[in-house]
């Protein structure tokens, strides 16, 4: 079966271009012109991939990413005219796997839709099912996290990024490595992405974000778990 694409925009001329170009790729395309078209058609059939317009005439697109990560993984690549890195990041914070700004060429969506899609589809290979340190459990195949005794929710690439850091205890993380085993397409990924997630991931993990004991940072090279 053909990968399944929704593409959620109002504008009908940008929406009839996007559609266009992905299925010359050889994908099934959607289209919803507003939110809650979006979560009714998503809801009858759901899709591989989302590409979703943060401004929509009924509903901000924030509030759409939201409903959809209450009950789907389904990777999510925003969509806007926007470019403030608060705007980026804020999509980031609420389940938004990547972030693309118009204007922008076919070429570069197309990498970024392909990289996800990969991203997506490849497990964790060679990981070890249950992690142990430093007084947090992780296990991989409940895809749940406990700190202290205490369950805790983590976004997806949070997730992700705590088990390449537990995976080695006392390990220097070089930045390049944690983004090509976290995000794999280092290419297609803003370099303050890394930092956005460390700092979302102390704050769940760490009984003191502001200052961490189990996520370090190690200055000018990249981070290490501290069990």
């Amino acid at each position: 079966m053909a990968i399944r694409i929704l593409i959620v925009e109002d504008e009908k001329s940008i929406a009839r271009g996007l559609a266009f170009n992905l299925r010359q790729e050889g994908y099934d395309v959607a289209v919803a012109h507003t939110g809650q078209e979006a979560l009714e058609r998503f809801g009858r059939e759901p899709a591989d991939l989302v590409l979703l317009d943060l401004m929509l005439p009924d509903m901000d697109g924030l509030a759409v990413c939201r409903s959809l990560r209450r009950e789907s993984t389904v990777p999510i690549l925003m969509v806007t005219a926007r470019d403030r890195e608060m705007d980026k990041v804020v999509g980031l914070e609420v389940g938004a796997d990547d972030y693309i700004t118009k204007p922008f060429g076919i070429p570069e969506l197309l990498a970024r839709v392909k990289a996800a899609l990969r991203r997506a589809s490849v497990p964790a290979t060679g990981a070890t099912p249950r992690l142990v340190a430093g007084g947090v459990v992780l296990d991989s195949d409940t895809h749940s996290v406990e700190v202290g005794g205490r369950p805790v929710v983590l976004r997806p690439k949070e997730f992700e990024l705590l088990r390449a850091l537990m995976s080695q205890p006392g390990r220097v993380w070089r930045r390049e490595d944690l983004f090509a085993q976290v995000w794999s397409d280092v290419d297609f990924i803003e370099r303050g992405t890394l930092d956005v997630h460390i700092r979302w991931l102390r704050e769940k993990v760490e009984e003191d974000p502001g200052h961490p004991e189990r996520i370090i940072t190690i200055r000018g090279v990249g981070y290490k778990f501290v069990p």
